[in-house]
């Protein structure tokens, strides 16, 4: 007669292999979630076609999500919206990792690609980033972040007084 322990053992072992092996249930996309952005694709292995291919390609995959940031027609409102609206994106693509951190040129910088995925959500030339790679408001300033917590990100304009903390900044709280 064999021990308990050993049927023990075996059943618990066959639980386990059908745990594992059973399918799970596909997972339903939050439609209020920010459009995720694909990574560019992978340049040409050839060194001729590479310059042109390359091109084309950053043409094909440049985001558009900022391209109305701090244009002449619209306002700071709209703006800060833009900027909001990029980190979503961001947080999105790095769920486990949340906002962005660090100084606004950190922060730029994993917005422009400079992340673990090389997504680019910022175009890298953009023309609101201004020589020390800082993305600025419509005054030429650099925003200011604030995460309150890893999913929530405050971002503030200075105004067109350029001066943070003075009575016409204006604060997008997400």
């Amino acid at each position: 007669m064999k021990p308990v322990w050993i049927y023990l053992v075996t059943a618990a072992g066959l639980l386990g292999l059908i745990w594992l092996s059973w399918p799970s249930a596909p997972a339903t996309p939050d439609p209020s979630a920010s459009p995720r952005v694909s990574p560019p694709p992978q340049l040409p292995a050839t060194a001729s076609s590479r310059q042109e291919s390359g091109d084309a390609q950053m043409a094909a995959t440049r985001s558009t999500l900022a391209d109305e940031l701090n244009v002449p027609s619209s306002e700071i409102h709209a703006d800060l919206k833009i900027v909001s609206t990029l980190i979503d994106t961001f947080r999105s693509n790095f769920p486990g990792s949340g906002n962005p951190t660090g100084s606004n040129a950190e922060i730029t910088a994993a917005l422009v690609g400079r992340n673990r995925l090389r997504l680019s959500i910022l175009p890298a030339d953009h023309p609101a980033l201004n020589a020390q790679g800082e993305l600025c408001d419509r005054w030429g300033t650099p925003f200011f972040f604030h995460a309150e917590s890893r999913l929530r990100m405050d971002v503030r304009s200075a105004g067109p007084d350029r001066k943070h903390w003075t009575a016409d900044d204006i604060v997008l709280a997400q």
